[in-house]
């Protein structure tokens, strides 16, 4: 059994070290870098709350163990989830499948070596984040090496649970849903819970723990955190060993690391057992397409409404307007996510209603229109993240039927402004509603409104064109899922650029953007210097975003020709 699993494993194996040494020492570097950076991020802010609760008599160390325990919850809670989505991705959903089940190989074999993929696939990235918190709770509380070491073990322990959890749930419920539509569902349940959790977190005003004024109710609450977690969950278990490693209870230590160890065995085997009885079932019904019928009139009434609309476009141009837009409809990765923007939006301007800016030892009305100015750039970062997963994997949306895309009577630059357009339209409304709404709430003055509205009205168009203009210089149509193509080195060079050209707007208005409103707060007339560096400055904005539309289509144009 295990040389078959060895076999099975050995193309992943191989493809992820040809990725860190054949594909370059500089995206290694970049990509290594940027871990690094945000690795030391978490470390350090980690590191910080926990020095404060250590300082805290009494109620820091409930505060720590608090936090520790809710670590280990939502540990589990993500696991969970991204292991369902991984899980019907890799056993069910994956192009290789058909060519792996035609391999005389058990199917219990093949269930178990796609089941240690998609484990690690979806632990990876938890399991990175949430090591330098451990390793600053370490530090703090000045642990022992068998702090470490039960760390890792457990965290072992609440991966392998967490996917057997969902592998076995999963291979029960394809026999009932197509895995297609129950991948759907999933991702929608998860969206849908993700929103109302973050909605209801902010609606709560955290923020206000910090406030003197109701340390009374702060400390009756925080009291009330000690009560225990349900002694059931695996990361109770987890919570008790980590605790009585860093408390040097060996005896508490290894009765919860023979509990995790139970459970998570216990799991494994009755996973193999369940693939031995429904897996094939299931990746056959899931195989057999559960598509719904289509009507002759259904078809009429789709190709008049396709003939017909939008009608200012040649027909060619026209029928690909339309594939983008039902492209985007039909693919559930791709329009469940705008009920997380819906979310945000509600949260970003729910931040700016509830600004304490009576509290600012600065006057109401310069506060007002700092952060309006600041607002533009944080803004343009939420377009710029937004864009990222839209507009930049648009052009590997096509995949192998790239080619189609080549023989058409559509040149590659009518092919690449449609892709603009599509995605210019939505984001320019999304963006010039954030800043709209927020600056309405901010009360602020007529010239920052009107700077604010030619800003993001210049900036939209320019990281919109880069994000389809980059995409198209870094394509992947190999990709299963081109949606990830923001986590490419493409998808870096995008966000980066961007970074830069929004960096630089802001430097650029910054002064000239300060004079011109202050002087309309205080009734002055600005001097001819003023004015010359103000318009010299808005020339270079206009001259800036001008270029930032204009040479990433031209390059994205020239790498999908060549």
């Amino acid at each position: 059994m295990l040389k078959t699993i060895k076999t099975l494993l050995a193309p992943r194996i191989l493809s992820f070290k040809n990725r860190i040494f054949l594909s370059g020492k500089t995206r290694v570097a970049v990509f290594g870098a940027v871990g690094l950076v945000l690795w030391a991020g978490v470390f350090a802010g980690a590191f910080r709350v926990l020095t404060y609760f250590e300082s805290i008599e009494d109620l820091g160390d409930i505060l720590a163990n608090k936090l520790l325990s809710m670590l280990f919850v939502v540990m589990l809670s993500l696991l969970v989830f991204s292991s369902i989505i991984t899980t019907l991705s890799k056993l069910y959903l994956s192009r290789d499948l058909d060519l792996v089940h035609s391999l005389p190989v058990a199917a219990r074999h093949l269930f178990f070596a796609r089941w240690i993929e998609s484990t690690a696939d979806s632990s990876w990235m938890v399991v990175l984040f949430v090591l330098p918190v451990f390793l600053a709770h370490g530090i703090v509380y000045s642990a022992g090496p068998l702090f470490y070491l039960a760390v890792v073990l457990f965290l072992l322990m609440l991966c392998v649970t967490s996917s057997a959890i969902s592998a076995t749930g999963i291979a029960f419920v394809v026999n009932l849903i197509s895995a297609s539509r129950l991948k759907t569902i999933f991702v929608f349940l998860g969206l849908l819970l993700f929103v109302l959790l973050y909605v209801a977190f902010r609606m709560m005003r955290p923020e206000r723990l910090v406030d003197p004024e109701m340390f009374a109710t702060t400390l009756v609450y925080l009291r009330s955190l000690n009560a225990p977690a349900p002694a059931w969950l695996p990361s109770t278990w987890a919570y008790d060993g980590v605790t009585a490693a860093l408390s040097g209870n060996t005896g508490a230590l290894l009765f919860n690391l023979l509990l995790s160890g139970a459970c998570a065995g216990s799991l494994v085997v009755f996973m193999l057992i369940v693939a031995e009885a429904v897996y094939f079932s299931g990746f056959s019904r899931s195989s057999s397409g559960w598509a719904d019928p289509v009507t002759p009139e259904d078809t009429a009434r789709r190709i008049y409404r396709d003939r017909s609309w939008p009608a200012f476009l040649p027909a060619p141009a026209r029928a690909f307007f339309v594939k983008e837009v039902r492209t985007f409809v039909r693919d559930q990765s791709q329009w469940s996510q705008l009920f997380l923007i819906a979310a945000l939006v509600v949260i970003y301007i729910y931040n700016f209603k509830v600004l304490p800016l009576e509290t600012s030892p600065m006057p109401v009305v310069w506060v007002q229109n700092i952060f309006a100015f600041l607002n533009m750039g944080l803004a343009a970062f939420v377009l710029t993240a937004v864009t990222a997963r839209f507009a930049f994997p648009a052009v590997s949306m096509e995949k192998s039927a790239f080619w189609i895309v080549q023989c058409a009577p559509v040149s590659i630059r009518t092919f690449l402004r449609i892709k603009f357009f599509v995605y210019l339209v939505p984001l320019f409304v999304l963006t010039m509603t954030l800043i709209v709404v927020t600056n309405l709430l901010l009360n602020v003055a007529g010239e920052m409104m009107v700077l604010s509205l030619v800003t993001v009205s210049l900036m939209v168009p320019a990281i919109v064109a880069m994000g389809v203009g980059i995409g198209a210089v870094y394509p992947d149509f190999s990709s299963e899922n081109p949606a990830q193509a923001v986590s490419s080195f493409g998808g870096f060079v995008f966000m980066a650029t961007s970074a830069l050209y929004v960096i630089a707007v802001i430097v650029l208005e910054a002064g000239p953007a300060s004079r011109l409103v202050f002087a309309g707060l205080r009734g002055r007339s600005l001097s001819p210097e003023s004015w010359a560096w103000i318009i010299g400055s808005f020339t270079t904005v206009v001259a800036l975003s001008v270029l930032a539309v204009v040479v990433p289509l031209r390059l994205g144009e020239r790498r999908l020709q060549g």
